[in-house]
Parts: C-alpha cells; sequence; structure tokens
C-alpha cells in the first residue's frame, strides 16, 4: 500500500532566496546558494528575529544543529551557523552569523528549546557566548577545562593533562609534557638515511662466504 505525504519526494531551491530574502531584508547581509544549499548571512543581533520568521512564516519548523567556526584571521573570528528543516517542504536552509568572544549572539532557546544544549556545545568548544541562555555551561570538557579545543590556534595535545596521583591519592592537573623516551631523531631525510650504522647492518659489509662450485652435468 502506497503511502502519501505532503511533502515532497524532492525539494528545489528554486524561488527560495527571493521569497525569504523578501521577508528578513532589513536584517540581510548576503544571500547566496553554494553546494546546493541556500546560505543566509544576517546581522548577529537580530538573528533570534530572523530564525522567529523563518519558522513562523516559512514553515522552517526544526533546528537540526548549531555550528561553529573559527577563521582567527577575521576582525570577528566566529561564524555560528544555524541549520533548519521544513518538515511540510522537505526542505533546509542554513543561516550564519558572525561573532567573537566580546561579541554575545543571541539566544534561541525560547524558539526551540534543544538550542540549549547545541549553544553549550558551540561555547564549550569555540568560546562564543549566547545572551539569554539559562544554562550557558561546558557540555564536553571537564569544569577546570581552560581554552576552547576547536579554536584554530588551540594546540592538539591541550595545555593541561589529567591523570591520577598516587603520591596524592587523587586526580590532578598537570601541565602537558611529551615524553620522548627510547626515541632518538636525527631528523635526516628519510631517502638520505642515517649517518651511523643501524643495528643489523653492519652485516652487509662482512664478506658472503663463496658459495661451493659445481661440477656441470655431463
Amino acid at each position: 500500500m502506497a503511502v502519501l505525504h505532503s511533502a515532497p519526494k524532492f525539494a528545489s531551491n528554486e524561488g527560495v532566496i527571493d521569497a525569504i530574502s523578501e521577508t528578513i531584508s532589513v536584517w540581510l547581509i548576503e544571500a547566496v546558494e553554494a553546494h546546493g544549499e541556500v546560505i543566509f548571512r544576517v546581522e548577529r543581533d537580530s538573528l533570534d528575529k530572523v530564525l522567529r520568521t523563518l519558522r513562523d512564516d516559512h514553515a522552517y519548523q526544526q533546528l537540526m544543529e548549531i555550528a561553529g567556526v573559527d577563521y582567527p584571521d577575521r576582525a570577528e573570528r566566529f561564524e555560528v551557523v544555524y541549520m533548519l528543516q521544513s518538515l511540510t517542504k522537505n526542505h533546509r536552509v542554513m543561516v550564519k552569523c558572525s561573532a567573537s568572544e566580546d561579541t554575545p549572539v543571541p539566544t534561541v532557546t525560547t524558539l526551540w528549546p534543544n538550542a540549549g544544549w547545541l549553544e553549550r556545545e558551540v561555547f564549550d568548544m569555540y568560546g562564543v557566548t549566547f545572551a539569554g541562555n539559562p544554562d550557558l555551561r561546558r557540555i564536553l570538557t571537564d569544569y577546570g577545562f581552560e581554552g576552547h579545543p576547536f579554536r584554530k590556534d588551540f594546540p592538539m595535545t591541550g595545555y593541561t593533562e589529567l591523570r591520577y596521583s598516587e603520591e596524592e591519592k587523587r586526580v590532578v592537573y598537570e601541565p602537558v609534557e611529551l615524553a620522548q623516551e627510547m626515541r632518538t631523531f636525527d631528523f635526516l631525510s628519510p631517502w638520505e638515511g642515517a649517518d651511523y650504522v643501524l643495528p643489523g647492518d653492519e652485516k652487509a659489509d662482512e664478506k658472503a662466504p663463496a658459495k661451493p662450485e659445481t661440477e656441470a652435468k655431463k
């Protein structure tokens, strides 16, 4: 038995930018289509108004994700990306705004309750704050964690390491120390080889025993 659904099986981007841009033109900075995605870049302080318009007037009912991006060379280095889905249109749009450490982004927890967790993740990983979020705490790292791991200037090893101290009988934080025991580095090209004899290579200098001559078969 075939199941009928009001949402189209394949949704087109045709006309979407024009229709939405007309209703959010006051807050719109840029609207583009890239890689099959419709993207709206809007003013940060008016973000909640834009998303409310998309939800109420254009039927983008679900907030699927909030993501962060770091561009260290920009004046406002962070970009916050909102991904919305319309169940009735079977269509998605992306909304972006820029931010820095000192410029809070309006919370959208009043529009979608799940935004609370998503905003906490962006705060934890990037350090972007969300004005009005009732519970803006770290969600993936520990309470005493320093820094924000997804920033591009954050070291791969982190700043501190966590271990159990037998002397203190408790978990302690310490500066990261990269142990290099049992390892040596000559910093030579692997194609050139080392300037010392590696274990086993001395056998190559030994004269191999002569093979016994065999009589030719008659």
